[in-house]
């Protein structure tokens, strides 16, 4: 049976971040990339729909070993797909991604030290096993196979089209069709623009309304910095301008959240027409973050409202009809096409079935360690960025910090770390931290955080950094060993 040092799962950012540190941090490790479809990119391979965009600035989107040089800092989602597939080839990763790989199930044996993985090949249905010192998700955490949609009555009787935005067919003609878009997050705010600008007129139709402010495409800063400095240094000071200015503004919305909304209002009253009804359609009943704040690119979506290409409208679905959609107040929205952009559905670890010695893994009952391993369970770790930044900041750090766990446990001749909750964290929150819907409906599929560090995750890159990068990985919670099988004479002398 083959076996590898390291098996990552999953050839998107996460990954390729992944290979990156592997092969620089920690060459002697033999390791493999499996990913589950045909090509690189994860989600942004994924993602088609008309707009798709990140509205994460690609100076901390893009990765700190190869920075992006682009003009825009708000890059569009093919722009992305091509800087992560010139990376993997760049850097030879993608010479170590098997496609079609999709992990089922990993067995962690406790004698062995190792991890008894079975996957699938999507060509063949042949079934694939081989065993792993160490298993590193980074598939992140949304369903690829299907997105969540709410069960909306009637939905059979409409003689339109209904479209997910997680498929979008690449055919779909929109010009002249009435498109009623159900949502306000982001994809929603991306999406309604850029099938107004292909000449569909639209409605966002939406339950709730979501925070959101205009943010320029292409930063004036950013050019400024790239003049007066050398291409790394500037790459340098940008990373942290942004990181720094994005966790000022998460931390401000958190302490005076009146003082965002306000601003927030002032920006709103600015891009959209006089008179317009902004305490109904752009007001949410919640503080800002306490949700994600949707970035409007080039304020496009404010300049359709004005334009009279899109209109807003905040009511509930009652039911579909054969030519559109009834609302709760009994107006009728007539469509030719409506696209539920009602969310995501989460997976912890892209749904691979768990377990230790044959006893499935609760991941729901466990803490996680430093937002990255599970309380209990060996030699395995998850990259799962931030909520209220770039997720590549987490995901790079979470990526050096296992490559310094495995330089660890070589130096010291010890084939076994595990995160033990020795001091009993009582607490227990949400890991992800917000209240969207997305994250409510999986939250107990997921692992929790405790309340205090290493269990506690801040959503802080800064935090994050000085624990992850500059501080060294012995804490009272981080046990290395050897197996089970070991005398118990040696097994003591290696714990730590």
């Amino acid at each position: 049976m083959e076996h590898l040092d390291v098996l990552v799962v999953g050839a998107g950012l996460s990954g390729i971040a992944a290979g990156h540190h592997l092969q620089t941090d920690t060459p002697w490790v033999r390791y493999a990339v499996f990913e589950s479809r045909e090509a690189i990119g994860g989600t942004w391979d994924l993602f088609r729909y008309p707009g798709i965009r990140s509205d994460s600035d690609m100076h901390t989107l893009g990765y700190p070993f190869r920075p992006w040089t682009g003009e825009r800092s708000i890059a569009d989602g093919g722009d992305i797909l091509r800087y992560l597939r010139d990376t993997a080839v760049q850097e030879g990763i993608d010479r170590r991604i098997r496609f079609g790989h999709r992990v089922v199930a990993a067995d962690w044996r406790a004698d062995e030290a190792v991890w008894h993985v079975r996957a699938e090949r999507g060509d063949t249905a042949e079934t694939v096993q081989l065993t792993c010192s160490f298993l590193f998700s980074c598939c992140g955490y949304y369903r690829y196979d299907r997105g969540h949609v709410p069960e909306f009555a009637g939905m059979e009787d409409f003689a339109g089209r209904v479209v997910h935005p997680q498929f979008w067919p690449d055919e779909l003609d929109v010009v002249d069709r009435r498109v009623v878009v159900i949502g306000s997050g982001a994809t929603a705010i991306t999406l309604v623009p850029a099938l107004a600008d292909r000449g569909a007129h639209v409605t966002m139709l939406q339950r709730s309304p979501t925070y959101v402010a205009s943010v320029p495409t292409r930063n004036p800063v950013a050019a400024a910095v790239r003049r007066a400095l050398p291409s790394r240094a500037a790459a340098v000071v940008l990373r942290w301008l942004n990181a720094v200015t994005t966790q000022s503004t998460y931390w401000l919305s958190r302490r005076r959240p009146e003082v965002v909304k306000r601003a927030l209002r002032r920006g709103l009253e600015r891009q959209l027409p006089a008179g317009y009804d902004i305490d109904t359609h752009f007001t949410p009943r919640y503080d800002p973050w306490d949700q994600r704040l949707c970035a409007v690119a080039d304020g496009d979506l404010f300049r359709a409202i004005r334009e009279g290409r899109v209109d807003v409208v905040t009511d509930t679905v009652d039911r579909f009809t054969e030519t559109g959609i009834l609302l709760g107040s009994g107006r009728a929205l007539e469509a030719d096409l409506v696209v539920p952009a009602t969310g995501l559905e989460l997976l912890f670890a892209g749904g691979i079935n768990l377990s230790i010695d044959g006893e499935p893994i609760d991941v729901g009952s466990k803490l996680a360690y430093k937002g990255m391993m599970l309380e209990g369970v060996p030699n395995f770790a998850v990259a799962v960025g931030y909520t209220n930044a770039s997720w590549t900041l987490k995901a790079d750090l979470t990526c050096g910090y296992v490559c310094r766990l495995l330089t660890t446990m070589r130096r010291r001749g010890r084939r076994v770390c595990t995160p033990v909750d020795r001091d009993g964290d009582g607490g227990r929150a949400p890991l992800l931290g917000l209240s969207s819907g997305y994250i409510q409906r999986a939250a107990d599929r997921f692992p929790a955080q405790g309340s205090r560090f290493p269990w506690r995750v801040h959503q802080s890159y800064l935090r994050d950094y000085v624990a992850m990068r500059l501080r060294g990985v012995d804490d009272r919670a981080m046990v290395f060993s050897e197996p089970a099988s070991m005398p118990a004479s040696s097994r003591a002398a290696g714990a730590a």
